[in-house]
């Protein structure tokens, strides 16, 4: 099973109005940005950037103006999943143009540095260059900014929740036990900082056999769902 465009919208549309700009105190503002969707697992390798790519690619199919953020400093994947190559252009008062493709605006720390160069950076710097990518890249009016997070609840999920106006966040996770504990904790974490839960999108449920369509759950099955019920949030699909 797939996660529809239509699941998606229904499940936003219980958050906010993509049409109704949000009221935040002015020092938590974002120009130009309606809302800000966080997309977040507890674990690496769920499918999470993925993930945030089809919801931004969905939402803009339906008409929204829509950007991706890459929150991912040390590991920035946006780039090469959106086919983006090149380096945004510099403007006046400390500015960057967001990179463009796919009807996506985008912003990512992958942009500004060589694909091999890894960055080694202590929390301080990581999150500054978070708030720095968020707040001087020149988005133009976007009904939705997708953030694709980083894995697990540290420095960069801390200063999201407590520096910007996100209007939800999304959890992805897998069956397999060790990823929904990770996504427990990814969900917790949300909570105690008061970021609304839109809801759970469970990936690689199945597996279909190329050659017969079987489908067979190598990882599992039903455990998104079940985390679902034990927290009372929607499951946006597998």
């Amino acid at each position: 099973m797939s996660v529809s465009t239509e699941q998606v919208q229904q499940a936003l549309k219980g958050v906010k109005d993509p049409n109704t700009q949000i009221d935040f105190v002015s020092s938590k503002s974002v120009r130009n940005l309606k809302n800000i969707i966080a997309v977040a697992s507890g674990k690496g390798g769920v499918g999470k950037s993925t993930t945030a790519v089809n919801l931004a690619l969905a939402l803009a199919a339906e008409g929204a103006q829509v950007g991706i953020l890459d929150a991912d400093i040390y590991g920035p994947s946006q780039p090469m999943m959106l086919g983006i190559t090149g380096r945004p252009e510099s403007l006046a008062e400390n500015t960057i143009e967001p990179m463009e493709g796919h009807g996506l605006q985008a912003s990512s720390i992958g942009f500004l540095i060589e694909p091999d160069n890894p960055m080694v950076w202590r929390g301080p710097m990581v999150t500054s260059a978070l708030e720095q990518l968020l707040r001087q890249t020149r988005w133009r009016d976007l009904d939705y900014l997708i953030v694709d997070m980083p894995p697990g609840t540290g420095d960069i999920q801390l200063t999201l929740s407590q520096k910007v106006p996100v209007t939800g966040s999304v959890i992805v996770t897998t069956p397999q036990d060790i990823a929904l504990l990770d996504a427990r904790k990814g969900l917790k974490m949300f909570e105690k900082v008061g970021i609304p839960i839109i809801g759970i999108i469970e990936n690689m449920s199945t597996y279909v056999c190329p050659k017969c369509n079987h489908e067979e759950h190598i990882f599992g099955e039903g455990g998104g769902k079940k985390m679902c019920q034990d927290y009372g949030v929607d499951f946006l699909g597998a």
